[in-house]
């Protein structure tokens, strides 16, 4: 038996696992890297492994960190079997095709770049795959699993996906194994989630192991509780909207956009939220992940279901527009105040946020608020790091507004979440830790015990 690592070794980007058991290769994730130019330009790279080898590829859940690079391993090879719970493949789905667009967007705006400066002499730019390669890889999926339903993927390798509680379908992944006599139990943790989440149920508890692959986005810090970042996302609104601002949440599709609305909607229902506003979900692909979500109430947690089997609707509020046309997004750029503007990418690597910025961030009225995670080298991690002027589209842009970062909504369980779920996994000979920075991970090895920690680098091989 052998563990390979291939991504999200001491950073927080590009998760990708290989394990090596009773003659079967299987991948455990395959994410697109994301951050600095330097980061992205690792996605092109080899991926440390054939492709054309892999039987099985299992996805812990659907964000483009996990997903990202399928379309990219297809193309290079990949003929196996793609496996993963419902809502992830419908939500990979619509990550990898949207990422796809971005990829050959970014590759005709490059090329328009080179061929300026070189007077229109220049070769063609391709971009990482097409949306034809994020289509082909879609034939590849296979089956559909439901949570703690045990599937046999050969002789000796039984695998199980316990709900993780981080996006719609996420799942740790739990493999009982055995090779020439000898049994091994091996968990991969998948990012995880946290109790008392507004939309999803709770993480399961995990079982005991002897090895364990977890991740540590947020390994050295503690995050706000709910309530106190609920009353404070009510009061910056409150605020920026009292002074004639706007409020721009630049949010990730998946999940944060979900819980965002769904605490809009009880703010204004019980007037927290004091004034009239305007709410733009402005992504299409957020837009298409809240249908997704309407979809799957096996995910709900006990509240969410008693709302959705009584007819009401979680995510709509007064006020409420959905702008997936262009047109409509540009649009809101003529509003000055009154509207919150929830918009993609939540690092502000792309999408249509980076236009609301570049229309907000030099106005001393309006609001910027951070509910996630932001990687080192992104826009959105200069910001809140205090920058004073930011470059958007080539334009050099002050940074006036009111910065806001509310910790509290993360899909990340924190140091103490994370230790708890490790400690039930009873005292694993072996503890991997990934998906995080360095200084996260060694922080958070420092509080594991009667364990013997190791932090990958990229590529490294262990046999289990």
């Amino acid at each position: 038996m052998k563990l390979s690592f291939h991504g999200a070794d001491q950073n927080v980007t590009g998760s990708c696992h290989l394990l090596e058991c009773a003659g079967k290769k299987i991948l455990i994730d395959c994410g697109l890297y994301q951050g600095r130019r330097e980061i992205v330009e690792e996605n092109s790279a080899p991926f440390g492994f054939d492709p054309a080898e892999i039987d099985y590829l299992l996805l812990t859940h659907a964000h483009l960190d996990h997903c990202g690079r399928i379309p990219l391993l297809a193309r290079r090879g990949f003929r196996g079997e793609i496996i993963a719970t419902s809502a992830t493949i419908e939500l990979a789905r619509l990550v990898m095709l949207d990422s796809a667009g971005l990829q050959e967007e970014e590759a005709r705006y490059q090329l328009r770049r080179a061929r300026r400066r070189s007077g229109g002499q220049s070769e063609q730019i391709e971009p990482l795959y097409t949306t034809l390669d994020a289509l082909n890889s879609l034939g590849y999926v296979g089956r559909k699993v439901n949570f703690n339903q045990v599937i046999i993927l050969a002789p000796g390798i039984c695998v199980t996906f316990l709900s993780a509680g981080h996006i719609l379908g996420s799942a740790s992944i739990f493999f009982d194994l055995e090779e020439d006599g000898q049994q091994h139990r091996l968990l991969f943790s998948g990012d995880l989630g946290y109790s008392g989440r507004a939309i999803l149920r709770d993480p399961e508890p995990p079982p005991q192991v002897d090895t364990v692959v977890m991740e540590t986005t947020y390994g050295d810090r503690l995050h706000k509780q709910i309530q106190p970042s609920i009353d404070e996302l009510y009061a910056v609104i409150n605020e920026t909207v009292g002074r004639g601002g706007n409020v721009i949440i630049p949010t990730f599709a998946l999940e944060r956009a979900q819980e965002i609305l769904y605490y809009l909607r009880q703010g204004v229902e019980s007037a927290r939220i004091e004034h009239y506003i305007n709410v733009f979900l402005d992504s299409p692909m957020a837009i298409s992940a809240t249908r997704i979500f309407e979809r799957h109430p096996e995910c709900y947690n006990p509240e969410m279901l008693k709302i959705s089997h009584d007819g009401g609707d979680p995510f709509n509020l007064p006020g409420l527009r959905f702008t997936r046309e262009t047109a409509e997004s540009m649009a809101i750029n003529q509003i000055n105040g009154g509207a919150v503007i929830m918009a993609g990418s939540g690092m502000c690597t792309g999408g249509r946020v980076r236009h609301h910025l570049k229309h907000n961030l030099w106005r001393r009225k309006s609001s910027i608020v951070f509910v996630g995670y932001a990687a080192y080298g992104t826009l959105a991690r200069r910001i809140i790091d205090g920058a004073q002027t930011v470059y958007i589209y080539g334009e050099e842009i002050p940074v006036r507004a009111s910065i806001h970062t509310i910790g509290g909504f993360s899909a990340h369980a924190d140091q103490a979440e994370l230790l708890a779920w490790h400690k039930q996994t009873g005292q694993p000979q072996k503890t991997f830790l990934v998906h995080g920075e360095e200084e996260s991970m060694r922080s958070f090895a420092s509080k594991l015990k009667d364990t013997q920690v190791e932090m990958p680098s990229l590529h490294q091989v262990y046999v289990l």
